[in-house]
């Protein structure tokens, strides 16, 4: 089982949940799961392009009391260890699914449960607004795993949680609780474990009250008023002369210290860096 994206009929209110559901990993994303993320949010662009406003409000949250705990792993050896596999990964698989939450002018709230590590942050930085129980714990600790966070990834990730966080985030491998993050500016408020659903749907469903083109349109300011993210695949110049200007983004592929940082993972024993 590699997990899975699943969307939600949308309710009476007009609101769709979807889900993380990745069964004893903490729903750690695949690259079927990144795929099925992808899928449903084009889909529900898709409606909202055709005017229909039977969804207001998408609520984004994990299965089993995590919201998501980063990469799977296990699926690494497989193609992380090729510089043109490992950019397939990030450039199509993971960047499709983050780039289709960006473009979606639909309102996103994320339900912040438990563990938000890695690629959870990066799902939670495409949010709107972010509920996230007392428990949740947040970082990116990639580099206890030999290797760096993609370039778009990471220009996603500073936006949202700020310049210091990322770097703490990234060269420490410090993890933050919900307070350090609210206090960070990330999450929009904290609540007792308990009420996230509750507080989640409570806020999607004012959202969904709301006039909902209205909501599209104030997404569409919002996006016009930075510096743009790429949402069609293809890189504004100023990241892609960032991008071009490195030694090859994706050149470690075949490093000594990114095979052992996730053969140590998968091995339960500490990194040789």
């Amino acid at each position: 089982m590699s997990g899975e994206a699943v969307v939600a009929d949308a309710d009476e209110r007009g609101v769709v949940q979807v889900t993380l559901r990745h069964t004893g990993r903490l729903n750690a994303m695949s690259r079927a799961m990144w795929r099925q993320l992808r899928e449903v949010f084009v889909g529900i662009q898709q409606r909202a392009e055709g005017g229909d406003d039977s969804v207001r409000c998408v609520i984004v949250a994990g299965e089993g009391g995590a919201f998501c705990a980063g990469g799977d792993i296990s699926e690494y050896p497989a193609f992380r260890f090729d510089a043109t596999s490992l950019r397939d990964f990030h450039e199509n698989d993971v960047w499709g699914g983050l780039a289709a939450m960006l473009a979606c002018d639909v309102p996103i709230v994320a339900r912040i449960d438990g563990a938000c590590m890695g690629a959870g942050v990066e799902i939670a930085a495409c949010c709107d607004i972010r509920i996230a129980g007392q428990a949740a714990r947040f970082g990116a600790p990639i580099a206890k795993l030999g290797f760096p966070m993609a370039p778009r990834e990471a220009q996603l990730v500073a936006r949202a949680v700020g310049d210091v966080t990322a770097r703490q985030m990234l060269l420490e491998a410090a993890t933050f609780n919900a307070s350090d993050m609210l206090a960070r500016g990330f999450l929009s408020r904290v609540v007792a474990d308990d009420v996230v659903a509750t507080e989640a749907l409570a806020s999607a469903v004012r959202v969904a009250a709301l006039a909902p083109r209205a909501a599209r349109m104030n997404k569409q300011t919002f996006r016009a008023l930075k510096t743009p993210l790429p949402l069609d695949g293809q890189a504004p110049p100023a990241i892609e002369n960032i991008v071009n200007s490195l030694p090859g983004p994706y050149a470690y592929a075949d490093s000594a210290e990114h095979r052992e940082g996730i053969t140590a993972f998968l091995e339960k024993r500490p990194p040789a860096f």
